[in-house]
């Protein structure tokens, strides 16, 4: 299972529009025979990829998949009947998959004689894929460094660097996960951020994620227009445009005018909140406007992962959906 959550994970960011999934081949002893991730869109699913590495070996092997192996063709064939054909006796998945046009797999599997057996983990990478079934949108996380009294800029406007070190380097890595980064032409005018993902040595990464401005505002030449960029008026159009050619994680960085639209907008499926131990009394705040007049009326969200960075901590909250 572990295997299988690390090729998920390695792929996580290079799917889209597909889920990141990973899987792995055992024998009946349990030893590890090969494992594999997602290609990029168009390419092998992780069942695939995994049965091709395993060879004659995968024939009375065991498949785990981090999501039900799907049982439709689309621009590949049926993962379910890829495992059949070659020998594989039985299938242990992480995930159902609720996918109204690859359900069944399962059904399949078991109908044609193969051991199926759904063993329930929550898996991380494909979290973001799974809520925009719901939401038929990329999914939404708003990003933000602030001092522990909120704010994300002294009162002189600096705010370079609020975090440390180790902040820094784990939203680099973040960035490797999503599919694009926003910001307002607010922050594109005043900051000139390339919105690059980098190593830890400042080497840019070779895949990057898309570059994208919210705004009417032309943006002048600088990191973003050396780099390329793509330009929206408002969130509504980003978001349509960026699910319609396969974006489904996206990652909002700034500033607080663009956070304050997205949210207003319901448009925002998770928030990290990266702290840093110093008290500014007052500066720039993470929001432009009350979210409402007063704390009856505003939504509370569930705080679902704590990690310390350094001397900073990041908060992860998501915003809780009926049917997840």
């Amino acid at each position: 299972m572990h295997h299988a959550l690390e090729a998920g994970d390695r792929v996580r960011g290079t799917t889209s529009p597909n889920p990141p999934v990973g899987c792995a081949i055992v024998d009946d002893s349990g030893v590890l025979i090969s494992t594999g991730g997602t290609s990029p869109a168009g390419g092998p699913h992780a069942e695939v990829n995994a049965l091709s590495a395993a060879g004659d070996k995968a024939r009375g092997a065991t498949a785990i998949v981090t999501l039900e192996p799907c049982n439709h063709t689309g621009r590949t064939g049926p993962c379910s009947h890829v495992l059949l054909e070659a020998g594989i006796t039985k299938v242990v998945y992480l995930t159902r998959d609720t996918n109204p046009n690859a359900v069944g797999g399962a059904d399949y599997l078991a109908d044609h004689g193969v051991e199926v057996d759904y063993h329930p983990v929550r898996v991380e990478a494909l979290q973001p894929w799974l809520r925009t079934l719901s939401t038929g949108r990329p999914h939404v996380t708003v990003k933000f460094a602030a001092s522990i009294d909120g704010f994300t800029a002294a009162a002189d406007g600096t705010s370079q660097w609020i975090t440390g070190k180790a902040a820094r380097e784990h939203v680099h890595k973040d960035r490797l996960r999503r599919d694009a980064i926003i910001v307002g032409t607010g922050t594109a005018l005043a900051d000139d951020p390339s919105l690059t993902a980098r190593h830890a040595e400042g080497i840019p990464a070779e895949r990057q994620p898309r570059r994208v401005v919210v705004g009417k505002r032309a943006v002048r030449e600088g990191n973003l227009t050396r780099l390329g960029f793509e330009q929206y008026s408002s969130p509504e159009e980003a978001l349509k445009v960026l699910w319609d050619t396969g974006a489904r994680d996206v990652l909002v960085e700034g500033g607080a005018s663009l956070a304050t639209s997205f949210i207003q907008r319901g448009l925002v499926d998770r928030v990290q909140a990266y702290l840093a131990p110093m008290l500014m009394g007052a500066g720039r705040g993470v929001l432009t406007q009350a979210l409402a007049p007063t704390l009856s009326g505003l939504e509370r969200m569930k705080t679902e992962k704590i990690t310390q960075l350094g001397d900073d901590v990041l908060v992860e909250m998501v915003r809780c959906l009926p049917d997840l």
